[in-house]
C-alpha cells in the first residue's frame, strides 16, 4: 500500500506503535455508534497483528491516518471490497477519533482515497454503507461526489444507505 498524503493528513501503511491507538479508536462506543458499535478489543489487536506480519497482499485495506502537525494518529480510513445485494462493490470506509470531528479530516482523507481509487485502482464505482442517522458521515461522502443511491437491509437486519459515485479515471 502506497502512501498518501494531503496538505494536513498522511495516509500510510500500519506500524506496531499504532496497534494501541488504533484498538481505542474501534473500541469507542461514541465513534463506532453509526458502524454497528465497538468491536472486541482481541479481535481488532488480532486483525492488526495478522495485518503487521502478513502485509495487506493487494492495494485495498485500512490506512491510519496521521496528522501531520502533531504526529498523532487520528483516525483509519481505507477501500474495502463489500458484496452489497449481490453486487461486487468498493466501500470508501472513514473512521476518527471524536476530538478530530468537525475539522474536515474526514473529507480530507477520503478525497485522497478517491483519487487513489480512480487513479491507480482504477475501481470503476465507490460507495459508502451509511446509517441513516448518521448525517455527518453522509455529508462527507456528498463532498467527494457520492449522491444517496438507496437503502439497503445489510446481514443482521440493519439498515444502511448507499451512497455511490461512478470513478472516472484521471
Amino acid at each position: 500500500m502506497p502512501r498518501l498524503e494531503t496538505p494536513r493528513l498522511l495516509l500510510r501503511p500500519l506500524q506496531a506503535s499504532d496497534v494501541a491507538v488504533l484498538i481505542a479508536l474501534w473500541a469507542d462506543p461514541n465513534v463506532t455508534r453509526y458502524m454497528g458499535g465497538p468491536r472486541e478489543t482481541e479481535t481488532v489487536r488480532r486483525i492488526l497483528e495478522d495485518e503487521l506480519r502478513t502485509g495487506s497482499a493487494d492495494a485495498f485495506g485500512f490506512y491510519p491516518v496521521v496528522e501531520k502537525t502533531s504526529g498523532r494518529v487520528i483516525g483509519d480510513c481505507g477501500l474495502t471490497k463489500k458484496d452489497v445485494d449481490g453486487r461486487d462493490e468498493v466501500e470508501l470506509v472513514y473512521v476518527f477519533a471524536a476530538d478530530a470531528w468537525g475539522q474536515g479530516y474526514a473529507t480530507e482523507a477520503a478525497c485522497a482515497l478517491r483519487d487513489y481509487a480512480r487513479g491507480p485502482l482504477k475501481v470503476p464505482r465507490l460507495i459508502a454503507l451509511i446509517d441513516p442517522e448518521n448525517t455527518a458521515s453522509a455529508r462527507v461522502a456528498e463532498k467527494v461526489g457520492m449522491q444517496f443511491e438507496r437503502a439497503v437491509v445489510r446481514p443482521g437486519g440493519i439498515l444502511r444507505h448507499v451512497y455511490a459515485m461512478q470513478v472516472k479515471a484521471s
